[in-house]
């Protein structure tokens, strides 16, 4: 029944539809995403962008896409930067550089000051012996 109401060319130009309802929603997140993640526009600014898109959509994206699409490809690569200096610092923060004989003389300082027992030192010997 629905099959002889629906062509071919007709599923086809309902995909097109689909895609274009999918990119535009993309498209507006991306925008609100860089007008409120752009550290060069004040509050009104933002607030003006903001109102502007809404109201006027198609005009208001493409307005904004000509004047400040420069801007979105630098917000990007700030963002991406600051991601990946952010895991750089992370990575460098939790691993351990100390060799297996830094950590056997840093566990005997500790049995020798009594922070540690002689059973809990020899269980932690053996782990850094076994690592």
């Amino acid at each position: 029944m629905l099959a002889t109401e629906w062509g071919v060319g007709q599923v086809l130009w309902s995909m097109v539809w689909f895609f274009m309802f999918f990119l535009w929603i993309w498209l507006l997140i991306a925008i609100f995403g860089d007008v409120f993640r752009s550290q060069d526009l004040s509050g009104w600014g933002k607030a003006l962008w903001t109102i502007f898109v809404i109201v006027t959509p198609f005009l208001g994206v493409l307005v904004y896409l000509i004047a400040r699409g420069h801007k979105m490809n630098e917000h990007a690569v700030q963002a991406a930067k600051a991601q990946d200096e952010a895991a750089r610092a992370y990575i460098r923060d939790t691993m351990t550089t100390a060799s297996p004989t830094d950590e056997l003389a840093r566990l005997a300082d500790l049995k020798a000051q009594g922070v540690i027992t002689d059973a809990e030192f020899q269980q932690m010997k053996s782990k850094v012996v076994a690592a």
